[in-house]
C-alpha cells in the first residue's frame, strides 16, 4: 500500500538520490510546480519518471493550474486561463454563460494536464472574496456571493472531469475571510459559525453534494475560532464537525502544502498531526530533501477508508473522460468572455 502522502521534486530532472528515495517511501502520488516545467515533452519525460519510481502507471500527479496567477503552466504549454474573478464577473451579466464559461475553462485546463500525463488539478478555488481580506485569495476567487462561488465551482469541476482530470477544491471549509497569507503566518477566522454556514461554508456544501465521490478537497492553514484554537488541517475537531458533519464531504482530504508558515512545529509533526486530526493525505511541495524525509517518517500507508475514497474518484475521472476541440471551445470560450452573454444557438 502507498504511503499517505503526496511529493514535490527539486527541478525538471529527476535525480538519482530522489528516485531513491521516492522507491523506498512509495509516496501515492507527487506535485509539479513551476521549477519542474521547461517544455511539453520534457514535463511528460518526468511525469513518466516520477510513476516508474514507485512502480505505479497509475500514481496521481497534482499540479496548482487555476488560471490567472496560480498557473504553473504557461503558454505555449498551456493556455491562459483568465484568473477565476473574470468569469465571476461575468455572471454578473449572464450567470448560464458564466456557468458555461466556468466548465469549458476547466474543461481547457483540463486538455492540457491528459496531455502531459498529470490527471489532478488543486482547483477550483470555492473561497469566497472578501473586502478587507488579505490578497492571497483576491481573484482566484469566482465572487462574493456564495450562490455564484458553488454554481461556477461546480461546473468547472464538471469540465474538469470530462476532461479526464480530478479536481481539487479548496480551501476547505473556505480562507476567503482571512487577513494574513498562510504561506506566511496563520490567519484566524472570528466569525460565528451561524455565519459562516451561510457564506465560507455554502459553497463547500453544494460541491460536497455534487462532487463528493469524484473530487478532493484542500485544507485551509486557517484557525476557526468558532470551532477550534487549532488551525484547520491539523483540529480533528475541524475537520469531523465542519469539514465531515456541517459540509458533509467525504471524498478525499488533503491537507495544504505543509511547508507553509501556518503551521508550527517540526515537519515530521505537522505530518503526524494532519494525519491524525484527518487528513486521508498530506502534501509537502518544496522537494528539500531532509524536511521530505521528516515528512515520510509520520506518513503510515494508506488507510483502507483513504484507498476507498482515492480509488472511487479515480473510477470517476477514468469513466467521464470525453474527447474534445481546444479549438472549438477556445473560440467558445472567448466569446462568451468577449461578449457576456450566452453562445449563439
Amino acid at each position: 500500500m502507498p504511503a499517505a502522502v503526496l511529493f514535490g521534486c527539486a527541478g525538471p530532472r529527476l535525480g538519482s538520490e530522489e528516485r531513491a528515495f521516492f522507491r523506498r517511501v512509495n509516496p501515492i502520488g507527487f506535485i509539479l510546480f513551476a521549477r519542474n516545467i521547461e517544455t511539453a515533452p520534457q514535463v511528460r519525460k518526468l511525469v513518466s519518471a516520477l510513476r516508474e519510481s514507485v512502480g505505479r502507471s497509475d500514481a496521481p500527479v497534482l499540479i496548482d493550474q487555476e488560471g490567472g496567477r496560480v498557473a504553473r503552466l504557461k503558454p505555449p504549454i498551456a493556455w491562459g486561463a483568465p484568473p477565476a474573478a473574470a468569469i465571476g464577473a461575468l455572471a454578473q451579466r449572464d450567470a448560464v454563460a458564466a456557468e458555461r464559461a466556468a466548465f469549458l475553462s476547466a474543461r481547457l485546463t483540463a486538455a492540457d494536464l491528459a496531455g502531459l500525463g498529470i490527471t489532478v488539478d488543486c482547483a477550483p478555488v470555492a473561497d469566497l472574496r472578501w473586502p478587507g481580506a488579505h490578497e492571497v485569495i483576491g481573484d482566484r476567487a469566482y465572487s462574493d456571493d456564495p450562490g455564484v462561488v458553488a454554481r461556477l465551482a461546480v461546473a468547472a469541476c464538471d469540465g474538469f472531469l470530462a476532461g479526464g482530470v480530478t479536481p481539487v477544491f479548496k480551501h476547505v471549509p473556505g480562507h476567503g475571510r482571512a487577513r494574513s497569507d498562510s504561506h506566511h503566518e496563520l490567519p484566524r477566522i472570528e466569525a460565528d459559525l451561524d455565519s459562516l454556514q451561510r457564506t465560507d461554508f455554502a459553497p463547500f456544501r453544494e460541491l460536497a453534494a455534487r462532487h463528493g465521490h469524484s473530487s478532493w478537497a484542500m485544507t485551509a492553514h486557517i484557525v476557526v475560532a468558532a470551532i477550534d484554537d487549532e488551525p484547520v488541517t491539523l483540529s480533528k475537531r475541524a475537520l469531523d464537525q465542519i469539514v465531515r458533519a456541517a459540509i458533509g464531504f467525504d471524498g478525499l482530504i488533503v491537507s495544504d502544502d505543509l511547508s507553509m508558515q501556518a503551521l508550527s512545529g517540526g515537519l515530521r509533526d505537522r505530518a503526524a498531526g494532519a494525519l491524525a486530526a484527518g487528513c486521508d493525505l498530506v502534501l509537502h511541495c518544496n522537494g528539500d530533501p531532509a524536511e521530505m524525509a521528516s515528512v515520510a517518517d509520520a506518513a503510515p500507508e494508506l488507510t483502507a477508508a483513504a484507498r476507498s475514497r482515492f480509488d472511487r474518484a479515480e473510477a470517476v475521472r477514468r469513466s467521464r473522460a470525453l474527447p474534445c476541440d481546444p479549438g472549438l471551445l477556445k473560440a467558445e470560450f472567448d466569446a462568451l468572455l468577449g461578449q457576456g452573454g450566452r453562445p449563439a444557438a
